[in-house]
C-alpha cells in the first residue's frame, strides 16, 4: 500500500510536516523575550532553552550549539528568528542554519537594541514578517521516503514490550521499506540488550560503535557510583510489572523494528540515507526527544505504558499506549490506543494499516494531544564545559 502525506518542500530538498516560524533562544537569559514575542505574534513557535551562556565556547564540540542548529534546521521549521544577549552567538547560529539549509535565519541581540523592551519590539516586527512569508507556502503531497521518524518510550510497563513498542516497530519497518528513516535513541535503555541490537549492524564498524556508546554510559554511571542495573527499571516501571533491566531493554529496542542498523549517530546528528539508526542520547524523555528533533525527525512516535505526557514542540509527538487502563485514565493525552493487541482482540497485522493512516493524518496537519494542550518541552544536553 502507498502512504502519502501533505508537507512543505524546503530549499535543500527536505520536507516539513509543519511550517513553523521558530523564535529561538540562543541562551536562557533571553527566554522571557522569546515568550513575549511569541505572545505578540500568532503562529510562531517559541523555543526556549536552559543554559547556553557558555555553550558557544568551542565550535568543534558544543552539544548546545549542535542542538540549536539541529532544531533550527529541522524540516518542520520554515524560518528562524534567533534571540541572544549579544551578537556573536546569534550570528554564529544564523550562519550555520543558512549554510546548512538555505532557509531564512535572522536575529536580534538585546545589547544591540539597548534594552529588553526595544528588543521585544524589534523581534515582534521581524517575527511577524517571517510568519507572513511562511503562510505564502502551500503544502504538497509526498511519500514516506521523505519522512524521518523518531521512536521513543517512557513510563514503560509490561504492556509496552508486548504491544505499544512492537507496534512502533511495525511502523518503523514500514517507513524504512518505503525509503524513509527511523531513529532510536536513549543509549542507557539499550543496556542489557546491546548484543541483540548489535547483530543487526550492517558492518563491524557500526557494531563496535553501538557497543562502545553503551559501554561508555555504563562506565560513566559506575564512575558516579551508580549501577544502572540497580536503578533501572525505575520505580514506576516496577510498579507496572517490569522486573529486570534486560526485560525493559529488550522491550525498548523493538521500537526500531527489525531492519538492519545502518549507522550510530552522535547526539543531534542528522541521518543521510534511508534506514534504521541509533542516536547516542540521554534517556530522560525531554532530552531524548529534543535530540531526535535536532537530528531531523519530523515526527516522533512515543510509546507509554504507565503514562508520560510530554511532547516535542518541533516534531509532533504521537503518544501510543497498549495499556487499556492508561488509555482511559490518560485519555486526554493519548493519541493512539493499541491495547486491543495486548488484550488479544487484534493482531499487529490488523492494526498496522489504521495506525499508519493515523500517522499520515498527523503528518498532514492533524494536531497531536501534546500540541493541542501545549505540553511540550525542549531540554538540551549540557555542554561539557560550564564555567
Amino acid at each position: 500500500m502507498s502512504y502519502r502525506f501533505l508537507g512543505y518542500q524546503r530549499e535543500n530538498g527536505q520536507v516539513g510536516i509543519r511550517n513553523h516560524v521558530a523564535v529561538i533562544s540562543a541562551m536562557d537569559n533571553c527566554n522571557a523575550i522569546v515568550n513575549k514575542i511569541a505572545t505578540q505574534v500568532h503562529h510562531c513557535l517559541p523555543i526556549t532553552v536552559w543554559y547556553g551562556r557558555t555553550g558557544f565556547h568551542d565550535q568543534t564540540e558544543s552539544p548546545h550549539l549542535d542542538a540549536l542548529v539541529g532544531l533550527s534546521c529541522n524540516p518542520n521549521i520554515h524560518s528562524v528568528l534567533v534571540v541572544s544577549l549579544e551578537e556573536e552567538s546569534a550570528k554564529m547560529l544564523c550562519k550555520k542554519v543558512t549554510e546548512n539549509t538555505g532557509k531564512t535565519a535572522t536575529y536580534i541581540a538585546v545589547q544591540n537594541e539597548g534594552n529588553s523592551i526595544l528588543a521585544v519590539a524589534k523581534g515582534t516586527e521581524a517575527a511577524a514578517q517571517l510568519v507572513s512569508e511562511a503562510t505564502e507556502q502551500s503544502p504538497s503531497e509526498f511519500d514516506l521516503s521523505h519522512l524521518t521518524v523518531g521512536v521513543e518510550c517512557g513510563g514503560s510497563d509490561t504492556t509496552s514490550g508486548l504491544s505499544s513498542n512492537p507496534a512502533l516497530g511495525r511502523i518503523s519497518d514500514l517507513v524504512i521499506k518505503h525509503g524513509g528513516k527511523v531513529i532510536l535513541s536513549e543509549t542507557s535503555e539499550i543496556l542489557g540488550a546491546e548484543q541483540v541490537l548489535a547483530e543487526r549492524a550492517v558492518s563491524n564498524e557500526v557494531k563496535e560503535k553501538l557497543l562502545s556508546i553503551v559501554k561508555k554510559v555504563d562506565e560513566e554511571s559506575k564512575s558516579l557510583g551508580i549501577n544502572l542495573s540497580e536503578i533501572n527499571p525505575s520505580p514506576d516501571n516496577k510498579a507496572g510489572g517490569l522486573t529486570t533491566l534486560e526485560e525493559k531493554s529488550l522491550g525498548a529496542i523493538i521500537k526500531g523494528g527489525t531492519s538492519p542498523l545502518v549507522e550510530v549517530l552522535d547526539y543531534a546528528e542528522t541521518p543521510t540515507k534511508s534506514g534504521f539508526y541509533v542516536m547516542d542520547t540521554p534517556s530522560p524523555a525531554c532530552e531524548s526527544i529534543t535530540a531526535l528533533s535536532a537530528g531531523g525527525a519530523q515526527i516522533i512516535l512515543f510509546a507509554t505504558g504507565k503514562g508520560n505526557i510530554i511532547g516535542a514542540p518541533v516534531s509532533p509527538t504521537i503518544k501510543v499506549t497498549g495499556n487499556p487502563n492508561t488509555a482511559v485514565t490518560l485519555g486526554p493525552n493519548i493519541d493512539y490506543d493499541v491495547s486491543d493487541v495486548f488484550l488479544g482482540k487484534k493482531t499487529f497485522d490488523e492494526i498496522e494499516e489504521p495506525f499508519m493512516d493515523f500517522i499520515m493524518k498527523v503528518a498532514s496537519g492533524k494536531k497531536t494531544k501534546s500540541e493541542i494542550l501545549g505540553e511540550e518541552e525542549v531540554v538540551i544536553k549540557p555542554s561539557p564545559l560550564s564555567i
